[in-house]
């Protein structure tokens, strides 16, 4: 394929060649300026550059009508077709239909919405868009922003920090904490107290260097810390954990209640109000009307509102 010379195009005024494509529909100067809503002496003064520009006639007067010469009418057909291109490129809307698009998406997750999101949109997709594929990749918080910059994502969903103009956000659901533990490895009565949940050792899922991870801030506003015995990057892994040791998990709700029955768990709310931030999809205004991105954004909105709360 002949790469395009964009600097030998930029001296060349592409309205020419629509003037060249109204002439040769209309075949009369007149009638051409009507169509292009110009002046007639305009329309004379692109005939008179196009010849120059081609080097012949392009053009003759026969009676009243102009009649194209042999340049004219060999150049025409590709002269149209590109106009055409060019006018469906801009004005056509970009088309998507799920059910035959072979698209892979990219998306930064947090590990509770890979947990949550992605096993429910594997079924809908395998019924819905059977060729789409999605690479979720866990991404921190500190450098959502970044990847979005990058073009390395999509789309994130997760918690975010108040975010700049040029993205766009939308609120998926609050996010509430419970807490989990094996009744068969600690004996606690419910609905658990403050002074049990504080004293006995914790298991926490977290992605820094603090133990306490996420709750580290909440748990500060509201001036307590937790006995923390096992932290972990894995949901699962805590849960695990929680299932085979005397300790008590404090997972998101979400978390906690889909899968803490499955360890033999009780869950239970968290003795505590302690604010946290919101679960939202994050993406950039670049994005913003891609109908592709669109449909899958929306489709896990429809999922997270439809999950269990």
């Amino acid at each position: 394929m002949t790469a395009i010379n964009h600097f030998d195009l930029r001296a060349f005024d592409l309205n020419l060649l629509i003037a060249f494509d109204a002439l040769m529909r209309d075949r009369s100067v007149t009638r051409a300026a009507t169509r292009l809503k110009v002046g007639q002496p305009a329309m004379s003064h692109s005939l008179s550059v196009l010849r120059t520009l081609f080097q012949d006639e392009l053009f003759i007067r026969v009676g009243t009508r102009m009649q194209p010469t042999a340049r004219a009418t060999a150049i025409a057909p590709a002269i149209e077709a590109a106009l055409l291109s060019l006018q469906q490129t801009i004005y056509a809307p970009a088309a998507f239909d799920p059910a035959t698009d072979q698209r892979l998406f990219r998306i930064g997750v947090s590990k509770e919405v890979e947990t949550l999101v992605m096993p429910t949109l594997a079924a809908h997709l395998n019924s819905e868009a059977p060729q789409i594929r999605v690479h979720s990749r866990i991404v921190l918080r500190k450098d959502i922003t970044r990847q979005l910059d990058e073009q390395a994502i999509d789309f994130a969903i997760g918690c975010f920090d108040p975010p700049a103009q040029r993205y766009h956000r939308h609120m998926l659901y609050a996010q509430s904490l419970s807490c989990v533990f094996n009744p068969d490895q600690l004996s606690l009565s419910t609905p658990l107290s403050l002074k049990n949940y504080l004293q006995q050792p914790h298991a926490l899922v977290t992605m820094s260097e603090d133990l306490q991870g996420c709750l580290s801030e909440a748990l500060d506003r509201v001036g307590h810390r937790l006995n923390v015995a096992i932290a972990s990057a894995d949901f699962l892994s805590v849960l695990d954990t929680v299932a085979t040791a005397p300790l008590i998990g404090t997972l998101p709700t979400r978390i906690a209640r889909r899968y803490g029955p499955r360890f033999g768990l009780i869950e239970q709310p968290i003795p505590l109000t302690l604010g946290m931030p919101d679960v939202s999809l994050l993406w950039t205004t670049t994005q913003d009307q891609d109908p592709a991105t669109h449909w899958l954004r929306a489709l896990i909105a429809r999922i997270t509102a439809q999950s269990e709360h």
